[in-house]
């Protein structure tokens, strides 16, 4: 696995409805759309990785329901490794239900299932690994234990900390780069970010040490990187049409990854990384081939194409 990359993470089944915005507190919109498509942010990042060069291997757990084949066959489509998923029989596999405005906007509830089950037993990274990516929807004393055990191999370790929740400071010191968005970082670091200047002050700040690297990403500002030396730096973003940002973290980090496994600056990894989110978001839902990813299923798979409602 020379240049590699292993996701620990989720995989859910995700039901993703378009509507005129995103309801009110109580309030019944009507759909014009809804997809069953593959996702979890962790098999989003494994898949965005893979296809985008990096040899990726993951470890995930999903349930014995319907559902389970399709989480796992949609993995080795885009060529990722899935002799670590993990399978309960007696769990349904991780759902979530997103609600896409026509803005791009969205919101979204998950439910993890068979993912908080997920076990770190016998995890070893993989010969030729070089760096690990994890999130926060699978149990922290996972991410804890593998994270351990990269280090030990000398890989990278790579914390997408959504969606937020605290963390142990032993979890994060195992982090080299600690990847958020401008809600997560505000819950991370007590403090309100409405700018790119806000961001700046964050990632100068003393909690900004809670790893080695840091990422900030602020959507159509751009993000904001605070490397090694803690220089800090705002990388902009061109403007592109939003169908939906669903997702389009998950690619920005998988491709990240990819870059970075395969020993790219990182400069021109976040280069790379923005470029592809940026495609994302401008790309209908039924012509996308990242974590909408369901290409070569059948035609009458609840998986294969947006549907009218």
């Amino acid at each position: 696995m020379k240049n590699g990359v292993v996701v620990v993470g989720s995989l859910h089944l995700d039901i993703v409805v378009t509507a005129p915005r995103l309801p009110a507190p109580d309030e019944t919109l009507m759909g014009e759309a809804v997809a069953l498509v593959c996702g979890g942010k962790g098999g989003n990042q494994a898949v965005a990785a893979s296809r985008h060069g990096a040899p990726t291997a993951m470890l995930g757990r999903v349930g014995g329901d319907v559902f389970a084949a399709s989480l796992v066959d949609n993995l080795r489509e885009a060529g990722v490794d899935t002799s670590l998923i993990q399978r309960d029989a007696a769990a349904m596999s991780g759902l979530s239900v997103a609600v896409v405005g026509e803005d791009g906007e969205y919101g979204a509830v998950v439910v993890s299932s068979a993912n908080r089950e997920l076990s770190a037993d016998g995890f070893a990274m993989p010969e030729g690994a070089r760096v690990l990516v994890l999130q926060n929807e699978v149990p922290e004393a996972v991410n804890r234990a593998v994270a351990a055990e990269a280090r030990r191999a000398g890989a990278t370790v790579v914390l997408n900390a959504a969606p937020m929740r605290p963390m142990a400071s032993e979890m994060l010191e195992l982090v080299d780069l600690l990847v958020v968005n401008r809600i997560e970082a505000e819950a991370l670091f007590a403090r309100p970010i409405r700018s790119v200047d806000d961001a700046f002050r964050v990632a100068e700040g003393p909690g900004a040490g809670l790893a080695d690297e840091a990422i900030v990403t602020l959507g159509s500002d751009g993000l904001v990187h605070r490397d090694r030396r803690g220089r800090v730096r705002h990388h902009r973003v061109r403007p592109a049409p939003v169908v939906s940002a669903h997702g389009a973290g998950d690619v920005f980090v998988g491709v990240l990854v990819a870059r970075l496994a395969a020993e790219a600056a990182m400069e021109d990894a976040i280069a790379c990384a923005q470029v592809a989110a940026a495609h994302f978001v401008s790309t209908p839902l039924e012509e996308r081939g990242l974590s909408f990813a369901a290409r070569g299923t059948p035609a009458d798979s609840p998986h294969s194409r947006l549907r009218r409602i």
